[in-house]
């Protein structure tokens, strides 16, 4: 199965979907912890692999409306593992963690189950562009579904119980991938990202925590669930937070076709002409290229290609990828040479 994903780009990453100039995606993840069984933290290594048995049975026997496909995580290679963070299925916590542990995918990948990460469950659920009412409505209803069948760790008082405080209450995280090269570009972004800092929100890199913004892509996320309900917290992300956000990167936009709109349009045919000529190139280069690239498709500059093609190579020229592509593993340097020619070789068949 997992050989499989390298020679496609997830559902999520189609290009469509409200608002795809500037959100990417759209993500919802609930945390959920067993009853009558420690935090993984506390947990022995006996206890972790009774959880992940209990786990994996009882959502794979659930009729989830979904054609489900387990992996067991502890037992893949390291280079699926991360092909699986690079396709956002996986954390890369849950990638590098030694302990008993799986990941319940759904056919189109959507949907990502993940047992034995910082909780005992981690569910998400992905939608391209900005569709944070229809992931959670699907999350909701895979929760129900699963709550049917196992108890979970709750508390009167205080809500669903999570390993991290932080989560305590809706166990929710919401989340937006933001594509901002406007406002870097425009020396705006450390404003708009302090801005969304200030509304007590996460801000972090394309992979998650602890991880860079490559290509200009962030992860904006709830910091607070406890004492607020699931429905408010996705309300303020559609009426407040997002809006806001996608007004100050539209309006970077503006102003850079304003200013100098020949300075700009040169960063684009650059970046798409070092793709479609260079022999070598890194990981963070390709990405940035690539950024460049995407802007050049949103403001019409760019009509060779659609944007599915630019997301897909984002993905596809990611290391893992790249080497389940080629059929073995490479150092960085071969890589490079690698991705170069695959780059080069897709551009040309995207614009013929």
């Amino acid at each position: 199965m997992i050989s499989d994903l390298s020679n496609r780009a997830s559902e999520w990453l189609c290009g469509i979907g409200p608002m795809h100039d500037v959100v990417v995606s759209s993500r919802v993840r609930l945390a959920r912890n067993l009853a009558g069984m420690p935090f993984l933290s506390k947990c022995d290594a006996r206890q972790k692999s009774e959880i992940l048995e209990k786990l994996r049975i009882a959502i794979m026997a659930c009729d989830l409306g979904e054609k489900l496909t387990y992996v067991d995580v502890a037992r893949a290679t390291p280079l699926d593992r991360e092909l699986l963070t690079e396709r956002h299925l996986i954390s890369r916590q849950h990638a590098a963690s030694d302990s008993p542990r799986g990941v319940i995918i759904s056919d189109n990948e959507t949907v990502s189950l993940m047992i034995n990460e910082e909780d005992h469950l981690r569910m998400q659920v992905l939608r391209s562009g900005l569709q944070l009412n229809e992931a959670f409505d699907e999350i909701f209803r895979i929760d129900a579904a699963l709550e049917k069948v196992l108890n979970y760790a709750f508390s009167s008082r205080y809500g669903y119980l999570t390993a991290c405080p932080t989560n305590v209450g809706t166990g929710l995280r919401v989340s937006v991938m933001l594509h901002l090269p406007a406002l870097k570009l425009t020396g705006e972004l450390d404003r708009a990202l302090r801005a969304a800092r200030d509304m007590k929100l996460a801000v972090r890199g394309l992979y998650g925590e602890g991880t860079d913004s490559l290509g200009d892509f962030f992860q904006i996320s709830n910091q607070i669930t406890l004492g607020r309900s699931e429905k408010d917290i996705v309300e303020e992300f559609l009426s407040v937070i997002v809006p806001e956000l996608l007004n100050y990167e539209r309006k970077a936009r503006q102003a850079l076709m304003a200013h100098d709109a020949t300075d700009i349009e040169d960063k684009i045919f650059r970046a798409l002409a070092i793709l479609q000529s260079a022999r070598k190139i890194t990981s963070k280069e390709t990405m940035y290229r690539l950024s460049m690239i995407r802007l050049g498709v949103h403001l019409g500059k760019i009509t060779s290609f659609d944007l599915k093609a630019v997301n897909e190579l984002s993905l596809l020229a990611q290391p893992a990828h790249l080497q389940k592509i080629l059929g073995r593993e490479i150092q960085d340097e071969e890589r490079q040479k690698v991705r170069a020619d695959f780059l080069r070789q897709r551009l040309k068949a995207c614009s013929s």
